[in-house]
């Protein structure tokens, strides 16, 4: 019987960081971490590695994924962002706030459920960006974990969850605020 590989844990060293980036634009998956909750992240305009998502977690398509940016310039790249989302995201980005936005056209309809509006949020966590930043893309990411189950906190709990099913996650210690 064949065995199924294990994901291999990274530790956030700056070669590493660029590994898992490239990774990211080439469409594979990598966990890692928010300052929420463990993300489980793909190129947000690449379908075949957002589709990967779904079957990774189990997770069913009517369910949209939340799509990670940088910086508000490449938020503008997945949403329409008017004037009050503007101020909102000036008053609370970087940070655990999504807003929900009319979708740009490349973003495609598996990241929004076919839906007309994209959910964007500009995290606080430093790697996180770091990893959106070098892969060049914002990163569609919902939680690393099996759909339905307790949204992981540690790269231990990715590994217990999804480790058989994905290749890469980024160890960023404990995420601060959990859900």
């Amino acid at each position: 019987m064949k065995s199924t590989p294990s994901a291999k844990i990274y530790r956030p060293t700056p070669r590493n960081l660029a590994r898992l980036a490239r990774v990211l634009a080439e469409g594979g998956l990598v966990a890692a971490p928010t300052e929420t909750v463990y993300g489980l992240a793909a190129d947000a305009f690449n379908a075949k590695a957002c589709r990967a998502i779904f079957k990774a977690k189990g997770r069913p398509a009517n369910d949209p994924l939340i799509v990670h940016v940088a910086t508000v310039e490449q938020a503008d790249e997945v949403a329409v962002l008017n004037d009050a989302a503007r101020k909102v995201a000036k008053l609370f980005w970087p940070g655990p706030l999504t807003l929900v936005l009319p979708k740009r056209a490349g973003v495609p309809d598996i990241v929004t459920s076919g839906l007309p509006s994209v959910a964007v949020r500009l995290p606080s966590h430093q790697l996180f960006r770091e990893l959106i930043r070098l892969s060049g893309c914002p990163l569609a990411a919902p939680s690393a974990n099996p759909f339905g189950y307790v949204s992981p906190t540690t790269a231990a709990h990715v590994f217990d969850g999804l480790g058989k099913r994905i290749g890469h996650i980024l160890d960023g210690g404990s995420a601060k605020i959990g859900v």
